[in-house]
């Protein structure tokens, strides 16, 4: 169970760490070429939401590899299912409901992190 856990945490850190990256370099116009979802944003709330992601990403695996506070590793899959609660409620506003089927696929990722490293394979 470890190494499937652990195999998900470096899948969701790759994912919300290469978006939130390009969310906190990419200019909000170039990236509402591809994601019209931004323009619901302002510039600032797509910076925030970056910060959000990748400090999920490296709060999903530094904490655990380390052994300093791991209680971090499951605390940033909780926030990241947040976080995928918010963007499919946004997707399902703007009418823009396939996408909340990749939502849904990554909170239910970062959902079974977050209870595996809570419950199944606990901090020992």
């Amino acid at each position: 169970m470890d190494t499937a856990l652990w195999a998900m945490q470096v899948i969701l850190a790759l994912i919300f760490g290469l978006v939130g990256v390009m969310k906190l370099l990419v200019p909000k116009e170039k990236a509402a070429e591809r994601m019209g979802y931004v323009n619901d944003f302002t510039e600032g709330q797509l910076k925030l939401i970056g910060v959000a992601e990748l400090a999920a990403a490296v709060g999903l695996i530094l904490p655990w590899a380390t052994g300093i506070l791991p209680i971090l590793t499951p605390l940033a899959a909780v926030g990241l299912v947040i976080v995928m609660v918010g963007a499919a409620v946004v997707h399902q506003r703007r009418g823009e409901t396939q996408m909340i089927i990749s939502n849904v696929v990554l909170l239910l990722a970062a959902a079974f992190v977050a209870y595996g490293r809570f419950a199944l394979v606990p901090v020992a």
